[in-house]
């Protein structure tokens, strides 16, 4: 494996395991489907399922290139607001 390909590999790991998996926890914690999800941000829900699946997931993977290159690790926070 070269290099760049574990780089990808690794970058994509940490895309899916930081947001797509937060995605559907958040979902499930919520009782709300990908549907209502899609109805809520006036999208569809096959579109939904594809920014949570696909291969760079929702954080754009030169953003994360970037970052890392900088020296940075992304984390993220997640804060319920109080009008929800």
């Amino acid at each position: 494996m070269k290099p760049t390909d574990q780089h990808t590999n690794k970058t994509k790991m940490m895309v899916r395991n930081n947001i797509e998996v937060d995605v559907k926890v958040k979902c499930i914690e919520n009782g709300t489907t990908q549907k209502q999800v899609a109805e809520d941000i006036d999208t569809t829900k096959s579109y939904v399922n594809r920014v949570i699946k696909k291969q760079d997931g929702v954080v754009n993977h030169t953003f994360v290139r970037v970052m890392e290159a900088l020296g940075y690790d992304i984390e993220l926070h997640y804060v319920k607001r109080e009008d929800s």
